[in-house]
């Protein structure tokens, strides 16, 4: 048992982060701010917008927002406690390793790889829909065969039906995002804050253009009557929460960059709070607005920000919107796939995976394997599902990791209270256990049938532990995982 919870030892890790040069250190602040926004600004804004406020939560998807928030800003503090302190690719897989041990790493580690994975799967989802939308404005039309999951009814454009093959653009965006991520993080980095100015321009002209079309009638009732469980009253506010929260993994995202941080102890606070800060103020703008501007039964729809621009005599931004969102949707991907593929290479460095999973690029020193295995794994599933079958799922997992790391950063506190900080979580002994309640809190409004999912995942790599990774460790060796072999 006591074998579970071995725990790496911190000033190791300390020297591991610095003297590793498997990762090219390239990523200053405004890098890591805009990987955050990159990967925060997306399918929240672009979609669960319009979904949660007509499904749940009504014009209250403001207070779901503040909630999610709330409970983000709890866990961002202590990530960036941990992500000063322990500057490693593993993100909250390398916090639990250090301070609840081997067994929890694992845990955390497996959960998010799923959440990572089921993220790219999703967006890149809803990245083929808004793609599909915006090339019939332009007056292409792709065979609906190829839009759409495996096996789901699709209408031609006779107006009959068939049967769709996969979804072709969601493979496409998968296929080019992992190439970037292959050649280099330089490179990758350059493309997410190319796009990631297109985006927030965009919203910022949505907020500017459509503000003055807001009617306060529409605001009333702000929190609909409540109707079933989830639906409307505050369990839907609470459940809308639940469910927008995966708009908010990106700054867990940004701490996975650690090891390619120039200065990692300073930088990676900024990059964690202050894409967190910048991205809660504009979901909260963005959906202030668009259930002023359209009654919030309206608003479920693949593209409500475009339908808020139409009614608020914006029509001519409908278009603009759509590449806005195409945009915004690469990024996340593009950091979602970059955070699975470094989780999983510090896994495979302290040997809980097999030792391919960390070969790193003699020319662009990636982790390629990773990142192609990720790629074509994530391709598949987002050739053959919905976004239905992929999206709880995401939140979830995040919530778990939030979790572990608000209760991690209390036990550090108190197993180590005097190891050099840079970067420290202002009253520690109130936003860590604060963190673990309010995302455990809204872990509990999800769906059975989420909960399942996840229970079903963590089994499975629960069988892969005890089977593998438990003997392969190299603590269960006695090493301290060691990154400074030069690269193959």
């Amino acid at each position: 048992m006591k074998r579970l919870f071995r725990r790496k030892n911190i000033q190791a890790m300390q020297a591991e982060a610095q003297s590793s040069q498997h990762l090219r250190r390239a990523l200053g602040p405004a890098n890591l701010v805009m990987l955050g926004i990159g990967a925060i600004i997306g399918t929240g804004i672009f979609v669960l917008t319009g979904t949660v406020a007509a499904k749940h939560a009504g014009p209250a998807v403001v207070l779901s927002f503040v909630l999610a928030g709330v409970a983000a800003v709890f866990a961002a503090f202590c990530y960036s406690e941990f992500a000063s302190l322990v500057p490693m690719s593993g993100s909250a897989y390398a916090y639990g390793y250090a301070t609840l041990g081997e067994f929890f790493a694992w845990i955390i580690g497996w959960d998010l790889v799923l959440e990572y994975a089921v993220g790219a799967v999703t967006v890149a989802i809803g990245w083929s829909g808004y793609v599909v939308s915006f090339l019939k404005d332009v007056g292409i039309h792709l065979p609906p065969q190829l839009t759409a999951a495996t096996g789901h009814m699709v209408t031609l454009a006779d107006g009959s039906t068939a049967v769709a093959w996969f979804n072709l653009p969601a493979v496409l965006i998968v296929a080019v995002v992992t190439t970037l991520l292959v050649v280099g993080i330089r490179e990758s980095a350059g493309f997410n804050n190319a796009i990631v100015a297109i985006k927030l321009a965009v919203i910022m002209l949505f907020i500017f253009g459509a503000i003055w079309a807001v009617n306060p009638a529409n605001y009333s009732p702000f929190i609909p009557e409540y109707e079933s469980p989830r639906h409307f009253g505050w369990s839907g506010v609470f459940a809308g929460a639940q469910i927008v929260f995966f708009a908010y993994i990106g700054f867990d995202a940004v701490s996975t960059a650690a090891q390619e941080a120039r200065n990692p102890q300073r930088d990676m606070p900024i990059g964690i709070i202050g894409s967190l800060v910048i991205c809660t103020v504009l979901y909260l703008l963005v959906s202030g607005i668009a259930t002023g501007v359209v009654p919030y039964k309206q608003l479920n729809v693949s593209d409500p920000i475009a339908l808020v621009a139409d009614r608020a005599g914006l029509g001519w931004m409908a278009t603009l919107i759509k590449v806005g969102a195409i945009a915004g949707l690469s990024s996340v991907i593009l950091v979602m796939l970059y955070g699975q593929s470094r989780v999983f290479w510090a896994m495979a460095n302290d040997g809980l995976l097999p030792p391919f999973v960390n070969k790193v690029h003699p020319r662009f020193r990636t982790p390629w394997l990773t990142s192609i295995v990720t790629g074509v794994c994530v391709a598949f599933f987002a050739a053959v599902l919905t976004v239905s079958e992929a999206g709880e799922l995401c939140s979830i997992g995040t919530l778990l990791a939030f979790v572990i790391v608000s209760v991690g950063i209390v036990v550090l506190r108190i197993r180590e209270p005097h190891l050099p900080r840079a970067f420290k979580c202002p009253a520690v002994w109130f936003v860590g256990p604060m963190g673990a309640l309010t995302a455990g809190t809204l872990m509990a409004f999800s769906s059975p049938t989420t909960w399942m999912r996840l229970l079903i995942w963590l089994a499975i790599g629960l069988v892969i532990y005890f089977t593998y990774s438990r003997h392969r460790s190299k603590l269960a060796h006695g090493q301290q995982p060691d990154a400074t072999t030069p690269a193959p």
